[in-house]
């Protein structure tokens, strides 16, 4: 297989125990995933875990909500990259974004960002959530904002990604520097494949084991 790199292998459950979590780094391990995707407070026990690999650790940060006070935001980013977190991906104020306050949330991406330093940074706007012109009114602010990737999903509202949300991605981005990330019902090696067909760099999924052994994938995964 050609996609094991492209796979930020995920965990992001409330309920998940540190039993969860080292199935997540071995599964990585075995199969060579890109990375593996974690609430912050598991990134210490993973970094320990993941020594002497080249599997990177992506932390969520405002998730999955994204309705918390920025400053929050900026300081979880501050302490995953402190405890060995590789990136970050954040989720935008969706309510805000919702109510016109595009300044608001650029300078939230904004500082983000800087706080990440030369670390990546993805952006969740949750297009579930979205108009068509919304999500891509986001993807201009997430493009002027310096952000390294545009995501589409937390993968836990009602739906994930869709070839609509890449399209329109594509539509606004054209030529320029922002890569995007499909999460979020991803549950096949067809998926992927479609996806990556349309320039998807990276894909979130907690159905990696599957898609890559061809088994059948649980509908309720991420």
């Amino acid at each position: 297989m050609k996609y094991e790199k492209m796979i930020d292998h995920t965990y992001l459950k409330p309920e998940g125990t540190e039993k969860e979590i080292d199935k997540l780094i071995q599964e990585a391990k075995e199969f060579g995933f890109g990375a593996i995707c974690i609430n912050s407070s598991w990134i210490k026990h993973a970094k320990e875990k993941l020594k002497n690999t080249d599997i990177k650790i992506v932390s969520v940060v405002g998730f999955p909500l994204g309705a918390c006070i920025s400053q929050a935001k900026i300081q979880e980013t501050k302490l995953a990259i402190d405890h060995g977190a590789d990136e970050i991906d954040m989720v935008i104020n969706i309510g805000r974004f919702k109510d016109g306050q595009y300044d608001y949330v650029l300078n939230e991406i904004k500082k983000i960002k800087a706080e990440c330093g030369n670390k990546v940074l993805k952006v969740i706007i949750e297009t579930a959530l979205l108009k068509d012109w919304e999500i891509e009114k986001a993807t201009e602010i997430v493009l002027a904002s310096g952000a390294d990737f545009i995501k589409t999903s937390t993968g836990f509202s009602y739906r994930g990604a869709e070839p609509k949300d890449i399209e329109i991605f594509n539509k606004v981005i054209g030529d320029k520097n922002l890569s995007i990330k499909a999460a979020g019902g991803i549950k096949s090696m067809d998926d992927i494949e479609k996806y990556v067909a349309m320039g998807v760099k990276r894909f979130g999924t907690s159905s990696s084991v599957a898609i890559f052994t061809n088994k059948k994938v649980d509908n309720k995964s991420y």
